[in-house]
């Protein structure tokens, strides 16, 4: 294998997948980066700007690489940098004939593949053969429109080889406008990632049904202590939970205006159903895949989650939020 991180392809053409290539190119010279559709390519590099996504971040296009066949940015890069909502990820690699054995691989994806219900490393360890020290995960609360506008955010990047976690942290995830720090909880911190866009929904449809600020200052203590019992079931380690590392992604992607999940949520809060909110809403809300795989893997552990198992009822049961969210509220502390 080539020097770490070598390399670097930016694996998604999204929001998310555009602020990460401001960063990345912020320190590499060069990057490659992958879209599937041509016309946006051609756009991007006549507009030198992503024409869909983040419109307002200029690029220095002579220094990227464009591609629209996946297995040939594979090919040419050492590091790929997947951020492919995860809804579609296991769709999206089935285009992928070339080998990921030898490559180094960072998920940014915060989700969970669906029908296998496994975390994303999980999947390109079992599926593709990545050696796990070579998987990395992004973590930590990162709004996309944030790193446009250059606001200052944090990252944490998680790999079970610490060394490369702190590598990408000293010489590829660092800004002016971005601190990032290192940890080995792999596991962990992608549950978080995919726990906290449950919860943003219902923070959103209690926003929805006009329940205030003082409750939602109760609400996220219960949603965190949630978490919690479910990482310490599925995953027990010592871990400093109330770290930043943890409990910031959930309070930005609960409270934050940019949090999609929270405004899906408060559109189904105010009275909209669960389909026109997915329409109106018009991009992907992580939260609601993430809700029925997080109530079937609970189907195993069985850990006490009322707040997930409202949720679930209310998206995929059509049960009435005002009935599920007022259960709730009976057993907050």
């Amino acid at each position: 294998m080539k020097l770490f991180p070598g390399k670097i392809a930016v694996m998604g053409g999204g929001s998310w997948a555009t602020a990460l290539a401001k960063i990345v190119m912020y320190s590499q010279k060069e990057i490659n980066w992958y879209m599937r559709r041509p016309d946006r390519i051609e756009d991007f590099k006549r507009l030198r700007h992503n024409p869909a996504y983040l419109s307002g971040i200029t690029f220095d296009t002579s220094r990227i690489h464009f591609y629209s066949d996946i297995n040939q940015a594979i090919d040419d890069s050492d590091t790929l940098v997947f951020v492919t909502p995860s809804p579609y990820i296991k769709d999206h690699l089935k285009k992928v004939t070339t080998s990921l054995k030898h490559k180094y691989v960072i998920s940014a994806v915060k989700g969970i593949v669906p029908d296998e219900n496994m975390l994303v490393n999980d999947y390109f360890s079992a599926y593709y053969e990545v050696d796990p020290d070579n998987i990395a995960v992004i973590a930590g609360a990162c709004h996309a429109e944030e790193i446009g506008m250059e606001h200052l955010s944090y990252l944490t990047l998680v790999c079970r080889d610490i060394r490369k976690a702190r590598k990408l942290s000293e010489t590829v995830f660092r800004t002016p406008y971005l601190n990032s720090s290192c940890s080995r909880d792999m596991t962990g911190l992608e549950y978080v990632s995919v726990l906290k866009n449950i919860y943003a929904i219902v923070a959103g449809i209690c926003s929805g049904l006009k329940y205030g600020d003082n409750f939602q200052a109760v609400y996220i203590p219960n949603a965190f202590d949630e978490m919690i019992r479910f990482l310490n079931v599925v995953h027990p380690m010592k871990r400093n939970i109330t770290s930043a590392s943890y409990l910031s992604d959930l309070l930005v992607t609960s409270y934050s205006s940019f949090s999609r999940n929270r405004v899906f949520g408060k559109m189904i809060g105010e009275g909209n159903s669960v389909h026109v909110a997915k329409i109106e809403l018009g991009m992907v809300a992580e939260g609601y895949y993430a809700t029925k795989c997080i109530h079937e893997i609970n189907a195993d552990y069985k850990v006490d989650m009322p707040i997930l198992n409202a949720l679930y009822a209310i998206l995929y049961e059509l049960e009435s939020p005002v009935t599920q969210i007022e259960r709730i509220t009976e057993i907050f502390k």
